[in-house]
């Protein structure tokens, strides 16, 4: 018995992970996220809004969207480094404005961590 049970163990996990119960992203509704979004954002080229257009977000400096007037606390972030990744972006959508302090983003932020995921998941597929 003894044997069989960290064989059974690492079966379990497999099950779980392969069926992608476990750390899964829902696009569905990473959409439905996004809709708190797109009254400020579009995911058109060259179309802004109140906010930049999000089209080609990931990898792409903070503050460089043509002929949008971002916020000096924006524009300083982007020249200091900083460039919209998975990792930056989760970080950002907790709480804009206190990830970039200044910044003239007025979204309080997403509480639940899987809507932050589900919606960098959409935004990923929907802004290549």
């Amino acid at each position: 018995m003894k044997k069989k049970l960290p064989l059974l163990l690492v079966a379990t996990i497999f099950i779980f992970y392969s069926t992608g119960n476990a750390g899964s992203v829902n696009l569905k509704k990473g959409k439905r996220v996004f809709n708190k979004c797109k009254a400020c954002h579009t995911l058109v080229t060259g179309k802004n809004r109140v906010g930049p257009s999000l089209k080609g977000v990931f990898g792409r400096q903070a503050g460089t969207v043509a002929k949008y007037r971002y916020s000096k606390a924006m524009k300083k972030a982007g020249q200091g480094g900083l460039v919209w990744s998975e990792a930056t972006m989760s970080k950002y959508l907790i709480k804009p404005r206190k990830f970039i302090k200044g910044t003239k983003m007025s979204f309080a932020g997403l509480r639940k961590d899987s809507d932050i995921k589900n919606l960098i998941a959409f935004l990923k597929k929907a802004t290549q």
